[in-house]
C-alpha cells in the first residue's frame, strides 16, 4: 500500500456539457493541481458509466489539457475484469477520478466487485479523490432510490462512498433540486444538503470546511420535518 499522506480535500464537480472540449475547465485544473504533483497520474473509475470507452477517452483528453499526466482506466465493468490489475492501477497513481453516469449502477459495481474496503484504505492513506456529476454524488454519503418512481413513500437512501461527509446533487438546478430535497426529507432532522449547479463545484476540506467553486452552491436543511432553503455557499472572489 502507498505511503500514508496527509488527508486530501475532495473535489465534487458538476461539469458543463456545453463547454468546448478544447478549453481547459478551471475547476478540473484546480482539482488536479491540488495533488501537489506536476502532471499527476490519474486512475479513471468508470463504474457509473460501464467503463464506456468513448466517455473515458473524452474525459482523459480534458484532464491532460488541465495538467494531468497519464490517465489510465481502472476497469471494473465486464466479465473479464482482472481485479488485481485494477487494484494495482489504483494504488500506483497520484489521484483517483470517479466518472459520471448512474449513481446506483456505479455503487452496485463497486460493491459487487468488493472494491469499497480497498478504496477506503486508499482514501485513508491520503490518496486524493475527485468526481464529476454522478461521480461527485458517489463520493458523498448517500443517494436516493424509489421502488415506484410515482410513489414517494417507496423512497429509500442507499450508502455511497462517504469520503466527502456531505449529501449533494449535481446539475438539477432547473428541477429545483427535487431528488436532493426528497433525500433530505427521509434524512435525520438537521441534515444539510448541497446542490452543485452545472459548471460549479464543492471542495470538502479535510477538517470539514466547505468551499463553493466557480458558482454559488445551493444549500438546504431539514428543519421541523420540512426541507428549507438556506443561504447559498458563495465562491471566493477571484
Amino acid at each position: 500500500m502507498s505511503t500514508v499522506r496527509n488527508p486530501a480535500p475532495i473535489y465534487l464537480l458538476a461539469g458543463d456539457p456545453g463547454a468546448r472540449r478544447s478549453m481547459k475547465d478551471p475547476l478540473i485544473c484546480r482539482a488536479i493541481a491540488s495533488c501537489g504533483v506536476v502532471e499527476p497520474s490519474i486512475a479513471y473509475v468508470g463504474a457509473a458509466s460501464g467503463d464506456d470507452k468513448s466517455f473515458f477517452k473524452m474525459i482523459a483528453g480534458l484532464m491532460r489539457a488541465c495538467g494531468a499526466g497519464e490517465v489510465e482506466l481502472a476497469p471494473l465493468a465486464g466479465r473479464r475484469v482482472k481485479l488485481d490489475t485494477t487494484r494495482a492501477i489504483l494504488e500506483k497513481v497520484d489521484m483517483i477520478f470517479v466518472s459520471g453516469g448512474d449513481v446506483e449502477e456505479g455503487m452496485e459495481v463497486l460493491e459487487e466487485r468488493g472494491m469499497m474496503p480497498f478504496l477506503r484504505e486508499l482514501h485513508g492513506g491520503g490518496k486524493p479523490f475527485f468526481g464529476l456529476s454522478a461521480g461527485s454524488i458517489m463520493l458523498a454519503r448517500q443517494w436516493i432510490v424509489w421502488d415506484d418512481p410515482n410513489d414517494d413513500s417507496t423512497s429509500s437512501a442507499f450508502p455511497c462512498m462517504g469520503f466527502a461527509p456531505v449529501l449533494c446533487d449535481t446539475h438539477a438546478e432547473n428541477e429545483g433540486w427535487e431528488e436532493l430535497r426528497a433525500l433530505l426529507l427521509i434524512s435525520p432532522e438537521g441534515t444539510s444538503g448541497y446542490g452543485i449547479p452545472t459548471g460549479g463545484g464543492l471542495c470538502v476540506h479535510p477538517g470539514g470546511e466547505l468551499e463553493a467553486l466557480g458558482t454559488p452552491v445551493s444549500c438546504f436543511a431539514k428543519i421541523d420535518r420540512m426541507v428549507k432553503r438556506r443561504p447559498d455557499l458563495m465562491p471566493e472572489a477571484p
